[in-house]
C-alpha cells in the first residue's frame, strides 16, 4: 500500500521520540493519524523491538485492552525490559485512558497517543499531567502532500481537483467522480453525521443534519451562533440558541470545523463575538453543492487557510475599519495581509480585493492569491497565483 512519509509532523515529534512526555496527536478521522504513527513505529523500529501498538477501534485490540485495568495489564505483559514505546491508536474510546498512560510514562514508557476528539485534551487530563504531555495537530494532505501521494499511485491530482474534493488520504485510492464522491459521501456520513449523533445523544436528527449542513456549506465566512440561528429558525421553529451552539460546539471538538478570531487593529483587541468558520477538508462544502455548482471561491480561501496553517503562520481575519482582510498571518516576526478570490477580472472584484488593503501603513506584506494567469501586482500588492502559491514553502 502506497504511504507517504509526512516529514512536516514526524520532524516536529522527533525530539520527543525517548521522552517520558505522553505524545498527543489529534484529528479528525481519515486525516492519516495511523500512518503517521506507523511512520514513527518504522523509524524507532530501527533501534528496539521493544514497540506496542494498540488500535482501539480494532475489535481484537478493544476486547483485549479496551479498559484501563486490561490496558495495563497487556502492555505489561507484552513489554521488554527497558524503554518501552507504547502506541495507542484512537485512545479516546478507552474509558479512563489518561489514569493508565499517567502510570505508564512513569514506568519506562514513552507514549503515543492519538484521538479524533479534543476533548482528548480536557481540563481533567491537563491537570492529571501537569504539563507533562505534548500535542501535535494532524490535517488531510495539503497540496505538496496529494503530489507526492499521487506520483506514489501513479496518477495526477490538479489544484482544481483539490479546491473541489480536498485531501482527505484516502479518495485517491478511487479513480472517477463518482467513486469520490461515494467515499467522500461516507466519510461524512460517518464521521460528521453518525459518530456525533451516537457521542452526544442528539435526538433531533434531522435538525442536527439541517444545521450542520448550513455550516459547512458557509465555510469561510464570518459566522456566529446567532446568524446560524436566525438562518435555521426561518425554516424550523424547533431551533434554539442552545441548540446551535451545543452543535457547533461539537464540530469543533470533531476537529470538522476551526475557526479564527477577528482582529482589529484600530481596537486593537479581537473582536470575540465573531469567528471566521472554514471546513476540515472542503469536500464537505462540495459534498452539498447543488448541480455540481461549486463554491470554488470560498473553497480557494479554506484552501489557502489549510496552507497557510501548514506552513506554522498564526492567523487572524483582519478588520481594517470595516473592510476585511481574510487573513493577517504572522511567523517569526513578520506578518502578511493576505487576501483571497477566486478572480479580480472582473471590475468590481478588483475594486474590493483592493480597496481593503487602504490606509494599511508599509510595515506588513500585502498579498492577493487568485486563480487568475494575469499578474495583477502592484507598487504595494504582491499578486500570486493560486499554483504559485502552492509550490512555495512559505509566504515571500
Amino acid at each position: 500500500m502506497a504511504m507517504i512519509i509526512r516529514e512536516k509532523y514526524l520532524e516536529r515529534i522527533r525530539p520527543f521520540y525517548n521522552s517520558d512526555v505522553i505524545k498527543v496527536i489529534t484529528g479528525i478521522r481519515r486525516c492519516g493519524k495511523s500512518v503517521l504513527l506507523r511512520s514513527i513505529m518504522e523509524e524507532l523500529s530501527e533501534r528496539s523491538d521493544n514497540i506496542i501498538f494498540l488500535n482501539f477501534e480494532r475489535s481484537s485490540d478493544f476486547a483485549a485492552a479496551g479498559t484501563p485495568e486490561k490496558l495495563g495489564g497487556y502492555v505489561k505483559a507484552n513489554r521488554k525490559p527497558g524503554l518501552c514505546y507504547v502506541f495507542l491508536d484512537e485512545v479516546q474510546e478507552v474509558e479512563g485512558w489518561q489514569n493508565v498512560v499517567k502510570d505508564l510514562r512513569l514506568d519506562s514508557c514513552s507514549v503515543f497517543v492519538t484521538g479524533s476528539n479534543s476533548k482528548l485534551l480536557s481540563s481533567e487530563f491537563l491537570t492529571l499531567l501537569s504539563g507533562r504531555f505534548v500535542s501535535f495537530r494532524v490535517h488531510p494532505f495539503v497540496y505538496e502532500e496529494i503530489t507526492e501521494y499521487a506520483n506514489e499511485l501513479n496518477i495526477t491530482v490538479s489544484p482544481n481537483d483539490y479546491l473541489i474534493w480536498g485531501g482527505f488520504p484516502g479518495r485517491f485510492l478511487y479513480t472517477g467522480l463518482q467513486a469520490t464522491v461515494d467515499y467522500l459521501g461516507e466519510i461524512e456520513n460517518t464521521i460528521v453525521i453518525n459518530d456525533l449523533i451516537n457521542r452526544y445523544g442528539i435526538k433531533k436528527t434531522a435538525l442536527f443534519k439541517k444545521i450542520v449542513a448550513f455550516i459547512l456549506k458557509n465555510n469561510s465566512r464570518i459566522l456566529s451562533a446567532r446568524s446560524i440561528y436566525r438562518a435555521i429558525k426561518e425554516e424550523d421553529n424547533e431551533v434554539s440558541l442552545n441548540t446551535v451552539i451545543s452543535y457547533i460546539d461539537h464540530l469543533k471538538e470533531a476537529y470538522i470545523i476551526n475557526s479564527i478570531p477577528q482582529y482589529s487593529l484600530k481596537a486593537k483587541k479581537e473582536l470575540s463575538f465573531y469567528e471566521k468558520v472554514y471546513d476540515e477538508d472542503v469536500c464537505f462544502n462540495s459534498l452539498h453543492a447543488a448541480f455540481g455548482r461549486y463554491d470554488l471561491d470560498h473553497n480557494l480561501e479554506n484552501v489557502v487557510y489549510h496552507e497557510l496553517i501548514y506552513r506554522g503562520y498564526d492567523l487572524k481575519v483582519f478588520d481594517n475599519n470595516g473592510k476585511e482582510i481574510d487573513f493577517l498571518a504572522s511567523k517569526n516576526g513578520k506578518s502578511y495581509f493576505v487576501q483571497v478570490a477566486y478572480s479580480v477580472l472582473d471590475d468590481k472584484a478588483y475594486e474590493r480585493e483592493f480597496e481593503a488593503f487602504k490606509s494599511l501603513d508599509q510595515s506588513n506584506y500585502k498579498i492577493l492569491i487568485t486563480c487568475d494567469s494575469i499578474d495583477y501586482s502592484t507598487s504595494t500588492v504582491k499578486h500570486i497565483k493560486f499554483e504559485d502559491f502552492l509550490a512555495m514553502s512559505d509566504l515571500p
